[in-house]
């Protein structure tokens, strides 16, 4: 039998063991149960004063964020978004959520927007913005062809190639580490490769790919893509062709899959003269 202060003395052991251990039961818990850097949202790291973008760890939500602070940007910089018509800004906008609903990224929020600019020309950047010139909308001959444009587009925010480019862009620049960029730094990149900055060849093939698909699955008669990129190749726009590459076998890859017979081609989108009265006064 133990003497009272024997046992006082084995009672207090136990109970500093016990109060040890659940302190680290505690410790543990609270490590695993706080968020890392990489699990937060980068903007709340950046409300709290960190101005980095983690590229390789980046949310649908973080992406549409940074889309929205390059587009007003873009807009800062001389973009002119058009507002004569807002008959044909609704009418782009109907083509371009019709193709997004059915495309590789349809939880993502998109935004399609008119550009005042006669040249011909449309492009996209991060997290859900497409920007369509009203030169691109005219040279268009029906529907089919300007959503096929519209599809290509949004091929590349499904394949995240501006996000992709703005991590190669920053290494390359010395703005970046292998996975943080600084904010700032980032959205000019993005600004950047909207305007001035040409897609690779591969970005390409894969933008076309996704978007023929995109548009078949959409309804649209695919044919409209093959047709409209038959008047880049001939060198209708040297501008489209300045910030997308013309791979000379574009418009055979387009033919290759159109002929696969995966979709109807029941000419759907093809009414020219629908297709004009839509854009009328543009």
């Amino acid at each position: 039998m133990l003497s009272p202060l024997t046992q006082l003395t084995k009672n207090s052991f136990l109970r500093r063991g016990l109060y040890g251990l659940l302190a680290a039961v505690m410790a543990i818990t609270i490590g695993l149960s706080t968020p890392t850097p990489s699990q937060a949202s980068i903007f709340d790291l950046i409300f709290q004063g960190i101005r980095y973008v983690q590229l390789g760890n980046l949310s649908d939500q973080d992406e549409v964020n940074l889309g929205g602070q390059i587009d007003r940007q873009l807009k800062a910089q001389g973009v002119r978004v058009y507002n004569r018509n807002s008959g044909v800004s609704a009418y782009i906008n109907e083509i371009g959520q019709r193709l997004a609903s059915s495309s590789d990224r349809p939880n993502i929020p998109y935004t399609f927007q008119v550009v005042d600019d006669d040249s011909v020309n449309a492009f996209a950047t991060a997290g859900g913005f497409v920007y369509i010139q009203t030169g691109l909308i005219k040279a268009a001959a029906n529907e089919a062809e300007l959503a096929g444009v519209m599809a290509h587009e949004i091929g590349h925010i499904t394949g995240r190639h501006a996000i992709n480019q703005m991590r190669q862009q920053a290494l390359a620049s010395g703005v970046a580490g292998a996975l943080e960029v600084r904010q700032d730094a980032l959205v000019n990149i993005g600004v950047q490769l909207a305007l001035q900055l040409p897609n690779s060849r591969e970005a390409e093939y894969d933008a076309d790919r996704r978007g023929f698909n995109n548009l078949g699955r959409a309804g649209y008669d695919t044919r409209g893509f093959i047709t409209f990129m038959q008047k880049l190749e001939g060198g209708s726009s040297a501008e489209f062709l300045s910030s997308h590459p013309n791979p000379g076998n574009r418009v055979s890859n387009l033919q290759s899959m159109n002929s696969a017979g995966t979709y109807p081609n029941n000419g759907v989108g093809t009414d020219a003269n629908a297709y004009r009265n839509r854009i009328r006064g543009l």
